[in-house]
């Protein structure tokens, strides 16, 4: 295989593009991966996360390894592994003050057989200064901006498999007050506040969730599954207390049938998670839901419980024109926000709202607290948990916790610079009517320069041809235009290529899965997306056919050109076919792709298309983050296919030659590598258009890359 590389140097320069007006924005710098921490662990996880008064070390709790980790941000633009602390129960929660981390423990035998400890950590020599007994299940962990003392949630969670899995079930929680001491903590001093008696759900059975200290030394506590408020006084002490309220929602998604339908109103309590104080009088809440609600949203309270701002479903919509809304959990509570942060930045207060199921950082202007303005939408790892910011080093530093869904689990850095937001790269933000989409395809550049891109069957009741204008930067989705058959959405589609027709429709080319009645087939769709005609498969294909079909579709004059992932039955290892299929006399014919030699995993073809004297291809491999090694550009003359031949002869096989290689590209913005570069639209000058599949954010961080590389 020959070789013809871009500059990346040009081609990121045409990728960031001029984004929005110079101005200050926050960028993802880095991400760390848990598992350089425990590399024997099976499975890692960075829930939350705090910073040393100097901002040089990141310290987060990690359950499923059973440690606290420590992370050297120097360079936070190369952070590094260094080391953890074992712990024989599991890591709830940290807050640092100084260079001295507060850790909660939670060493419960049962649900009912509740018990913890808060321990002191030096971050420098890593000792344990003071341990105290909490006599509860310790969740969320604050400590007094002043340092003087430390507040703990004792949530004591009830179990989920009894009682329907609801409050109330002893024993109750509290919140435990300890202050703290030249050596860490002073244990005798702990005050277990008690918060029964409260709640107009389960009363007797508080349990506090997260607890944040204002300046003034308030504690303010969500109790979430009890739907309730209550702010403290140092001495535990019930200042206040109020239900969190609920909220109607009109335009939501509460159905999972595999499309995007945002027209239910519903009634739900917030049941809040996380919250984070404004000023002394003000704090935020995001409203995740766990028993009986979750608003999809979040909400600024005055501590008297005057709300003072409800996003209502502003959030989620958001997130929804940056195809980061995960359909698989519209029946459930949305992206639920989890977290929650504040801090300020340039001498802008700002609220910083993370989706655990989005996989998103919202980042507000909180200036006027009863006027919110969403600047940005961060890209962040799968399920965002905990977030802290340091502003004098302009870091704002995200942990995702989930580990299990193909990519590890990683902690990541934005900077917070004078440059231009460089995500989203993508968005449907400014049409009429609101377009969710996600699963992006294969792709096709039209002759006015705009771009027709189609979904994949994670959408299976709503497949959909997305018209690109690329000439806005973010990319904007103008149009969705809804492939049906007989006036009704098409079943059993699989659409993951598009190419013109010439006549201004489309040939469409989905992959089949016979196990699941799902045919391989070509489609003739007309502009308005209706399907007019299809192109089935010889029984001479049927006979070897496997899963992994077509990926990829291209015209050139009357014959259409599939690109098939993987081999089938009768190719050699490591050879995909080539389909040539001639409009005008019906005749297939077939050529061999040779597919790079994977060391882990698989290598297949994703996208063809011809282009001038050339046909391009995506080969690419299944990994993910460090283990990824072949995300490439080919391409073969296009006399090359002069030598396909009928269906049962012995194909010829291509000699490719490489364009470009995609894995500084899909790193450049700071993220772990994603697996799916499935789309690919070359433009007359020969700009390259190239995107990711998102999989519909399930098991995916709903992350899109969609960017242009210059003509060489």
């Amino acid at each position: 295989m020959t070789t013809r590389f871009l500059t990346l140097t040009s081609a990121l320069a045409l990728m960031a593009g001029p984004a929005f007006a110079q101005d200050m924005n926050f960028n993802r710098i880095a991400s760390f991966r848990v598992a350089d921490n425990t590399p024997d662990a099976e499975e890692t996880s960075a829930e939350i996360i705090a910073a040393t008064a100097d901002g040089m070390t990141l310290v987060y709790t990690d359950s499923p390894a059973g440690v606290v980790g420590f992370i050297d941000i120097t360079d936070p633009a190369n952070p590094a592994a260094a080391g953890v602390i074992e712990l024989d129960g599991e890591p709830t929660s940290v807050a640092v003050m100084g260079q001295i981390a507060y850790l909660g423990e939670n060493t419960s035998e049962d649900y009912v057989t509740t018990s913890g400890v808060l321990h002191a950590i030096d971050v420098d020599s890593r000792a344990v200064l003071a341990s105290c007994d909490l006599g509860g299940q310790p969740d969320s962990v604050a400590i007094a901006p002043d340092g003087s003392f430390v507040a703990v949630a004792i949530e004591n969670e009830r179990d989920e498999d009894l009682g329907d899995g609801r409050v109330g079930q002893m024993p109750a929680g509290y919140v435990a007050i300890v202050e703290t001491a030249e050596g860490g903590l002073n244990c005798d001093s702990m005050i277990m506040a008690d918060v029964t008696g409260l709640a107009d759900v389960a009363p007797e059975d508080p349990e506090p969730e997260f607890v944040a200290i204002n300046a003034e030394g308030e504690i303010v506590v969500t109790m979430q599954e009890n739907n309730h408020m209550v702010v403290l006084n140092a001495a535990g002490e019930v200042l206040s207390h109020f239900s969190a309220g609920e909220v109607t929602l009109e335009g939501a998604d509460t159905e999972e049938e595999g499309a995007l339908v945002f027209d239910q109103t519903i009634t739900v309590p917030r049941e809040p998670d996380s919250v984070a104080w404004i000023d002394a009088d003000h704090f935020a809440t995001a409203n995740e839901g766990d028993m009986d609600g979750g608003s999809r949203g979040w909400t600024i309270f005055h501590q008297d419980g005057t709300v003072v701002y409800e996003s209502g479903l502003d959030f989620e919509r958001a997130i929804i024109e940056i195809g980061h809304y995960p359909e698989e959990r519209s029946g459930n509570k949305g992206v639920e926000p989890e977290s929650i942060t504040v801090d300020t930045f340039g001498g802008v207060p700002m609220v910083f709202v993370g989706s655990e199921r989005g996989s998103v950082v919202g980042v507000y202007d909180v200036t006027d607290p009863a006027a919110p303005v969403l600047m940005q939408l961060l890209p962040s790892g799968i399920g965002p948990e905990g977030y802290v910011t340091i502003p004098e080093r302009n870091l704002l530093v995200s942990a995702n916790e989930t580990d299990d869904a193909g990519p590890r689990a990683h902690v990541m850095l934005f900077e917070y610079q004078d440059a231009p937001a460089v995500y989203p790269h993508l968005t449907s933000a400014g049409t009429e009517e609101l377009i969710g989409w996600g699963a992006i395809s294969g792709q096709v550049m039209a002759e006015d320069g705009t771009i027709y891109a189609v979904s994949d069957s994670f959408y299976g009741m709503q497949p959909t041809i997305f018209h690109i204008d690329v000439s806005q930067t973010p990319a904007r989705i103008v149009d969705a235009i809804r492939v049906t058959r007989e006036g009704q959405p098409a079943q059993l589609l699989d659409m993951e290529g598009i190419t013109l027709d010439g006549e201004g429709g489309f040939w469409i080319a989905s992959e089949g899965r016979s196990d699941r009645l799902v045919p391989h087939a070509i489609y003739h769709v007309g502009a308005d997306g209706a399907i007019e005609d299809y192109i089935a498969l010889p029984d001479a294909l049927l006979a070897v056919e496997r899963r992994f079909g077509f990926e990829g579709i291209t015209r050139v004059d009357d014959m259409l050109y599939i690109a098939v992932q993987r081999e089938w039955r009768d190719d050699p290892e490591n050879h995909a076919k080539v389909l040539g299929y001639n409009l005008e006399t019906e005749e297939w014919s077939v050529i061999h792709y040779p597919l790079t030699d994977p060391d882990t995993g698989w290598v297949g073809l994703s996208e063809i298309v011809a282009h001038g004297d050339y046909v391009y291809f995506i080969e690419r491999d299944n990994q993910l983050d460090t283990r990824a090694v072949t995300k490439i550009i080919t391409r073969v003359p296009l006399s090359s296919f002069e030598a396909m031949v009928p269906l049962g002869d012995t194909p010829a096989v291509l000699e490719p030659e490489l364009v470009v290689d995609l894995l500084p590209y899909l790193t450049s913005t700071g993220g772990y590598m994603l697996d799916k570069v499935e789309g690919l639209a070359i433009a007359p000058d020969g700009t390259m258009w190239i995107s990711t599949d998102n999989d519909g954010v399930d098991d995916h961080s709903g992350e899109t890359m969609f960017f242009a590389i210059p003509p060489m």
